[in-house]
Parts: structure tokens; sequence; C-alpha cells
């Protein structure tokens, strides 16, 4: 390695690691603060470390909210758009990957043109056809919306496209193999890394899903951790103590996903990178 490219390495390390700190500080502060008490909070200047170690705040979110039930809430949710999301995307990826038909490029062109649409956009426009379909302030409106990805579609065709050449079809189809034992043999096999991938981002935009479930849910039986965080919140006051707690453990199941995963989502995103 030459001596600029060397300089060039480390001055890149130094430049991420800062980035990192900056970035990781609001959470490690969160945490912080999840075990503060609210006149420890308030002093001046400012200390990172508790003095002490309570659980109090984690108690006092179950006791002001039912924080169990929404935690149930969101991990249905995330986990029924994850499982949804991943199937959808792998078949519609496959279709447009490996089939030619009328009008298949124009049609992934529109889908590909929906995915930059902000969401306040067609937001009234959905909402008002989840009242149509009397979906509204039920768990069928509530995730319906989070079955189906657009960017998952382009992104399951891009992995198709590059690891699953057309003669390994073609010699499957040879053999007899229908197109059903193809997919779920050969193609959902050989995408496990891209699966894993789509299905952390899924789970996590489910998860964070927030303007959608204020809109169409009423009931507080139905609350997500979002919706349960910010009633913590009034208009004139904030209790940031327990709000952080109650955010701590809204963070944790993403954390656990990302650790059991990151092996396939590094994978995935190295190979779509190189390639």
């Amino acid at each position: 390695m030459t001596k600029q490219k060397r300089l060039s390495s480390i001055i890149r390390i130094i430049v991420l690691t800062i980035g990192a700190v900056i970035m990781i500080i609001p959470f490690l502060w969160m945490i912080s603060t999840a075990f503060k008490t609210p006149t420890e909070l308030n002093v001046w200047p400012p200390s990172f470390i508790p003095k002490s170690f309570k659980l109090d705040n984690f108690l006092a979110v179950f006791d002001a909210v039912p924080f169990h039930l929404y935690f149930w809430n969101s991990l249905r949710m995330a986990t029924i758009s994850a499982v949804a999301i991943v199937f959808t995307s792998l078949l519609a990826g496959y279709i447009f990957a490996k089939f030619r038909f009328v009008g298949g490029a124009a049609l992934f062109a529109i889908l590909l043109a929906t995915a930059i649409v902000p969401f306040e956009i067609y937001m009234i426009p959905l909402y008002l056809q989840m009242q149509k379909l009397d979906m509204l302030n039920n768990f069928r409106g509530l995730v319906a919306p989070y079955l189906v990805m657009s960017f998952g579609i382009f992104f399951m065709r891009q992995n198709i496209m590059q690891q699953i050449p057309d003669e390994m079809l073609e010699a499957a189809r040879m053999e007899g193999a229908s197109e059903w034992r193809i997919f779920f043999r050969i193609v959902a096999p050989l995408c496990k890394a891209p699966m894993s991938a789509l299905g952390i981002f899924a789970f996590i935009e489910a998860w964070n899903a927030f303007i959608w479930p204020l809109l169409v849910v009423g009931d507080t039986k139905l609350y997500t951790m979002e919706l349960g965080l910010a009633m913590f919140q009034s208009a004139f006051s904030i209790d940031l103590t327990v709000m952080s707690a109650g955010s701590v453990m809204s963070v944790l199941p993403i954390l656990l996903v990302f650790i059991f995963l990151r092996k396939h989502i590094i994978e995935s995103i190295s190979m779509t990178g190189s390639k």
C-alpha cells in the first residue's frame, strides 16, 4: 500500500469513526436518561452517567399505559409485515427478473415511480379506501399498507438477476419442475441473504410507523408502541425519563433482530454493491 493510499484509508476511518460517534451519542444519552430521576435530568452541568441505576422509570411505563399490549400490537404488525413483504417482493422480483411479458417494463417503471412518492401524498386516498372497505379502527386496516413494498420488489429483482442464472432455471424446467417448485426450491434458498436484509428493513419500517396508525386506529387497545410513547407527552409537559425508558424497550426488538441476522444483512449489502 502506497503512502497516499494509506493516508486516504486513515482519513476515511477517522471520518467514519467521528460519524459513528455522533450517531451513537443520542442513543447512549437516551439509555442514560432512562435510569435518571427528573431532578437529576434537569441539573447543570448535565451528567452522562446516572448516580444510581434504578428501574423505576421502566416500571412507571407499565403503570402509566398498557405497554405490554402496545408492544404486542407492534410486534404482531411488524412480523406480519416483514413476512408478507419478503414473500411478495421475492415473488414479484422473480417474475420481473426472469419472465418476459407484454407491458412488463412499463409496469416495473411505474412500480419504481411509486417508490419515490412520499407517503403524505397518497395518505388521504388510502385512508378513504380503507374507509370504504370498512377497515378503519381494526388490525386489518392497520397492517394493510405494510404488506407490499415497491423498493423490496426492486431489491429482490436485482439480487435474483445477479445470483440466479437462466440456465439453472431452464435445467429445472427440463427436469419437469413446476414454476412453484422452482420458486420455493431454487429461487428462495439462493436469496436467503437479501431476504433477511429486506425482512429487517420491512420490520423496522412497520415497527416505527406512527402517522398511519394514528390515522386509522381510534381504539387504544390497537395502539402500537409509537402511539403509546406519544401518550407520555401532553400539550404542556413531557416526562423524558419515562419516555426514554419506553424508547429503550421499543428499540430492543430491533437490536435483537439485527444481531441475529447481521451476517445475512452484511452479506446481502456487500454482494449487491460488488456486482
